[in-house]
């Protein structure tokens, strides 16, 4: 069940020096992000701005060599900021401030924030490794679908169709991702692939890096490349229930990531396995030519 929105924030607009912060976290972290959600108009971009700006700042937490305590006290603070969003009391974090306009105004939930740090308490403990398929459905809930959910609200589709988009296309988005890093998340003692399919494709692996070594190796990840193309393909029939125009930024990131997938898929079996897979994929030029003809249409 999602939970209500905020009735009461009583929180002053964001300084421009927040806006300023939030915009820096985008442009550095993500390319493709940061072009798609360019063509917005101002204020839904500086919301949207802000809601990839929190979700960068607990992904690094997550990711920080730091002793666990520390990665869940820094996680907490981020719950007693998202407490204090909701509840109308002081903001101690720029990037929350930066947050308190967009909530208000698009009516973005808490549960959706809370599944987000959820998700990223599940990489800051000990490495996720061969999760069941449950486990790895529910992270790409929280670390994507949830963000997913959060967008639509401020594309100004914040229903059911809007919801079947960010389902569909945040499983499919995490997935692309999953399947282009199996080994730099294996040199990171990380191993996303579910167990029933290394079990289906008799795969015993106790040492992450040792997955792209095993003979069944490109199978398998064909196997869950199928999981995700199926992903796609819901995401694109739900799109196109939805207002084109408001989706705009939607579809730049499924055509982005589209284009990654499909070019993977296209690989041999024996490039699959080359860590350097994603630098063969599509550029930072192609990016903006994509999100280029999406703003002229």
């Amino acid at each position: 069940m999602v939970a209500a929105g905020p009735t009461s924030i009583d929180i002053a607009e964001p300084d421009i020096v927040n806006r300023a912060e939030v915009e820096a976290v985008v442009r550095n972290a993500s390319s493709s992000f940061f072009w798609a959600m360019r063509i917005l108009p101002r204020q839904k971009r500086e919301a949207i701005f802000a809601v990839y700006a929190f979700c960068r700042d607990v992904d690094d937490i997550a990711d920080e060599e730091a002793p666990l305590m520390e990665k869940r006290a820094g996680l907490n603070r981020w719950r007693t900021e998202i407490d204090a969003l909701f509840t109308g009391r002081a903001l101690h974090h720029p990037l929350a401030r930066a947050l308190a306009d967009p909530i208000r105004l698009y009516d973005l939930q808490r549960v959706d924030f809370d599944a987000v740090i959820d998700g990223m308490e599940m990489d800051a403990g000990a490495p996720i490794f061969a999760p069941p398929q449950a486990e790895l459905d529910l992270y790409c809930d929280r670390v994507a679908c949830a963000v997913g959910r959060l967008c639509v609200h401020i594309f100004g589709e914040p229903n059911a169709r809007g919801r079947k988009v960010a389902d569909a296309l945040g499983r499919a988005l995490q997935l692309t991702n999953i399947l282009r890093d199996v080994q730099e998340d294996a040199d990171r003692g990380r191993l996303y692939l579910p167990k029933e399919l290394l079990d289906h494709h008799g795969i015993a692996v106790h040492s992450a890096p040792a997955i792209t070594g095993h003979p069944a190796y490109p199978a398998l990840w064909r196997d869950l490349a199928l999981q995700a193309d199926h992903a796609f393909a819901r995401a694109k029939q739900a799109l196109a229930d939805c207002n084109y125009r408001k989706m705009r930024p939607a579809r730049i990131m499924m055509e982005v990531y589209r284009r990654d997938f499909d070019r993977m898929r296209a690989l041999s079996d024996a490039d699959l396995v080359d860590p350097a897979i994603s630098k063969r994929l599509v550029s930072k030029g192609e990016k903006l030519l994509i999100a280029l003809r999406y703003a002229v249409l």
